[in-house]
């Protein structure tokens, strides 16, 4: 029995540090995705009020425009307030696929951290 003894030391606290490594490895985990979900939430508020507030501005334009040229071009007026904005949404639809193509950089620390933790576990004798 006194040879058990001492190899089931080392092993609880084996057992006992690689837990405690998962756990922490967990609560770094839930942090990222915790920041993420906040950082998204407010990307998106502000995106959207930008949006909103660019369109009601472009289309107060494209309105003083056409009311300034109703008189002597009603048709370039509408046609060109047409133009504007079917640019517009093809660059924003051009834009949104160049920000999808991106890679995500979620969890990105979590797994630098385990990556490190594998090398010093192959490391060590």
């Amino acid at each position: 029995m006194s040879t058990q003894e001492p190899v089931s030391g080392p092993l609880r606290r084996l057992g006992a540090s690689l837990l405690t490594l998962g756990r922490i490895r967990l609560e770094l985990l839930a942090i990222e995705a915790q920041e993420e979900k906040e950082r998204i939430a407010q990307l998106l508020l502000w995106a959207v009020l930008a949006a909103l507030l660019a369109g009601f501005a472009v289309l107060m334009a494209l309105v003083l425009a056409i009311v300034a040229l109703w008189d002597s071009h009603p048709l370039l007026a509408l046609g060109g307030a047409c133009v504007v904005l079917v640019v517009a949404a093809a660059l924003a639809l051009r834009q949104l696929k160049s920000l999808v193509a991106q890679p995500s950089t979620l969890f990105q620390a979590s797994i630098a951290e385990l990556r490190d933790d594998a090398d010093a576990l192959h490391r060590q004798p």
